[in-house]
């Protein structure tokens, strides 16, 4: 059976799997990226968490078809270049050279959101798409844009950011340096935020006895726990913040209309608690809302493994 080896470069740690031809994981290991370091430093580690991968998984390297790296930043696939990455500082790193004379295997290069999203479209929530929007909400919202089968990266390896079109002209001030953005509102930072400030405006919340009356406290789960509880000011946010994320989900649909929005991150845990509501605040804004065919709104399945599987078959793309 053939093995392919996947590399999810985090800005926390560096994971590594070895992925079978039939989606599943078996052997990995992780090292953290340790913050901040020189490029060659933090591709050695890649290289050992990659070696530890193929030890853990009773194969030699030499074994795999190819190793495939999900990368933050701006990935240019056509030459492995990472050109730009604020989040680890890269700067025109030329990590498939550097890879590929240190592993001596052929080297695939893709941004990490867009491996995330292949990896759930291969063998997780989108599974058999040709046209998926896989959207993660973390401490940014990420995305991975699949049409016809094809990632959408752009003329300049930077398109598919969804998280940074703006929902709110004006709005609040986004980590891109623009305003208004969807990532701003509907990401987990951007719920935390909406969190705090309804917390400010309601001393007798439930959630300052989640918080244990510390508003630094606050969470992605704060709002939504509160909210089963029966807490008014919990639901308040929890509905404000649904509206934001069924805004960037109708947006996604009606540019794209894919057959799956799928979504990932921590919030998504929540589940049926903010799928239900996003699927009926979302269907009500698709412009094609009279036709059979309706894009489907699921959670993605494979949590972390999805950086690493999609970036194992980054070859085949």
């Amino acid at each position: 059976m053939k093995t392919y080896i996947g590399i999810d470069l985090g800005g926390t740690n560096i994971v590594c799997g070895v992925v079978e031809e039939n989606y599943n994981i078996v052997g990995s290991a992780s090292v953290k990226t340790n913050l901040p370091r020189p490029a060659e430093a933090i591709m050695d580690d890649m290289v050992k968490a990659a070696e530890l991968a193929a030890e853990n998984a009773g194969i030699k390297l030499s074994d795999a078809e190819w190793v495939g790296v999900g990368s933050p930043g701006t990935i240019n696939s056509d030459t492995g270049i990472v050109e730009y990455s604020n989040n680890i500082q890269f700067y025109d790193v030329h990590m498939r050279d550097y890879l590929k004379a240190r592993l001596g295997r052929d080297i695939y290069l893709d941004n990490d959101a867009n491996a995330a999203a292949y990896g759930e479209v291969l063998a997780g929530g989108a599974k058999g798409a040709k046209n998926a929007v896989v959207i993660t909400l973390g401490t940014g919202l990420g995305s991975g844009i699949i049409v016809e089968g094809k990632m959408v990266r752009g003329a300049n390896f930077g398109g598919g950011e969804f998280g940074h079109t703006v929902i709110v002209y004006g709005g609040r001030e986004c980590t891109c340096g623009r305003k208004g953005c969807l990532e701003a509102y509907a990401s987990a930072t951007g719920l935390i935020n909406i969190t705090k400030e309804t917390m400010k405006q309601n001393h007798s919340s439930l959630m300052w006895a989640l918080c244990e009356g510390d508003l630094n406290n606050a969470s992605g789960r704060t709002a939504f726990s509160a909210a089963k509880e029966g807490d008014a000011a919990g639901q308040k946010v929890v509905d404000e913040y649904l509206g934001y994320l069924a805004c960037g989900i109708s947006n996604a649909v009606n540019i794209f209309q894919p057959e799956v929005v799928c979504i990932g991150g921590g919030i998504s845990n929540e589940g049926e608690n903010l799928l239900a509501p996003l699927r009926e605040l979302a269907a009500g804004e698709d412009y094609t809302k009279n036709s059979e065919k309706r894009t489907k709104l699921v959670r993605a399945t494979l949590g972390g493994n999805a950086g690493i599987i999609g970036a194992a078959f980054l070859g085949n793309l």
